[in-house]
């Protein structure tokens, strides 16, 4: 009669053959006595969960690779990636830093990475367990004179490319110099994700916002017409008001500080 539990040594080499076969069946062999047919439904399962997660939450990045060059790049993911989440809902942000992490990125456009971090975004605020805080803030609070917050569901980002623009029609090949292209993501109070292009000064704005040991919206303006040579105080103060003002009603800005 066998002992209880002297066949886990066994076990566990199958389970490791089974799930090397699953990664990549054209470099590891099918574990032996499983049936071809029967093996095959887990390739195909498994495989194609994943992918699907991957070209729901990446479209455009799917849709520029287009046809096996996609089925390759989601192939050596699910075959090489170690991820270190086992929630469904983080492997879009595994997909981000495997292709960080990947030795050879000459295969892929140039705009790529950018672009799925661009895609990625959007599902990164939906699901973030951040809430829009309701005390400590008057929603009407004058941003001149009291101190605008930024809500902790905006995001301030900066492409190399103009990932907003890019799909399977319009692949810039290189960046274009100095090029930089700015971007607010946020989630608003009604639980809505949206994308507003900016620029170099907003971005600037908004950090300053977040870092600056100022009081009031005023003086950071004041920063702002400072750095900007040749800028007149005057319409800066008025520009930042404006974007201040656009930006509340967005709920990028949720008011000021109490």
């Amino acid at each position: 009669m066998p002992v209880p539990g002297s066949n886990l040594p066994d076990f566990r080499q199958i389970q490791l053959d089974f799930a090397a076969h699953i990664r990549n069946p054209n470099t590891s062999d099918r574990p032996v006595g499983v049936e071809s047919r029967r093996m095959q439904i887990y390739l195909d399962l498994f495989y194609n969960n994943i992918e699907s997660f991957l070209a729901n939450n990446f479209p455009i990045a799917k849709e520029v690779l287009a046809g096996e060059r996609w089925d390759t790049l989601a192939r050596e993911y699910f075959h090489k990636h170690v991820a270190r989440s086992p929630y469904f809902l983080e492997i879009p942000e595994e997909f981000i830093k495997f292709l960080d992490m990947r030795e050879n990125k000459d295969d892929l456009p140039p705009f790529f990475r950018e672009l799925c971090h661009y895609e990625w975004v959007e599902l990164a605020l939906d699901v973030s367990e951040l809430e829009i805080p309701d005390s400590g803030i008057d929603p009407q609070g004058d941003l001149l004179v009291g101190m605008p917050v930024v809500s902790p569901l905006a995001w301030s980002l900066c492409y190399q490319y103009p990932v907003h623009q890019i799909g399977k029609q319009h692949q810039p090949p290189e960046a274009e110099g100095q090029a930089e292209y700015y971007y607010v993501v946020y989630r608003n109070r009604s639980d809505e994700v949206g994308f507003v292009e900016s620029n170099v000064v907003t971005a600037r704005l908004l950090q300053l916002l977040v870092e600056a040991n100022v009081d009031s919206g005023a003086q950071v303006l004041d920063i702002i017409a400072a750095e900007l040579a040749g800028s007149s105080s005057t319409q800066v103060i008025e520009g930042g008001l404006e974007t201040l003002e656009k930006f509340r009603r967005l709920d990028i800005i949720l008011g000021t500080k109490i």
